[in-house]
């Protein structure tokens, strides 16, 4: 069952930066959909690549957040996939597992950034601010 949780923020600019955030811990998708907030962006997340999926599809974004390790697989495993299919959305990968590999395999896969957890508010708006 998808669980998406949407955040939005009343906005006539139809050039809104709609973020998606896949994370299964709740405590990093409320802190990013804080700081998406603050920067009037329209933020939503999920907790699985499944409903990740069905978000894409719904209300495709223009930045996703994407933890690697989540209950059904790893994100670096779905990056490749949301190049091909969605090739404009700019993909951050953020992880509590940091390694070389790790990030060689992000990168190589189509993602845009690469973030070791545990995240702040200056590592996010500095990888925003990178991004859009």
């Amino acid at each position: 069952m998808l669980t998406l949780q949407i955040q939005e923020e009343n906005s006539v600019d139809k050039k809104e930066v709609k973020v998606l955030i896949v994370d299964d811990e709740l405590d990093i998708c409320y802190l990013l959909s804080g700081v998406m907030r603050q920067r009037n962006f329209r933020a939503g997340f999920v907790t699985s690549l499944s409903d990740a999926s069905i978000a894409l599809r719904n209300d495709t974004p223009s930045l996703l957040f994407l933890d690697n390790r989540l209950p059904d697989g790893y994100g670096l495993d779905f990056v490749p996939y949301v190049k091909k299919n969605y090739p404009d959305i700019k993909i951050v990968v953020i992880t509590a597992h940091d390694s070389i590999n790790d990030k060689s395999r992000a990168f190589a896969g189509g993602a845009d950034l690469f973030l070791g957890k545990p995240l702040n508010r200056e590592i996010v708006n500095k990888a925003i601010d990178q991004l859009v």
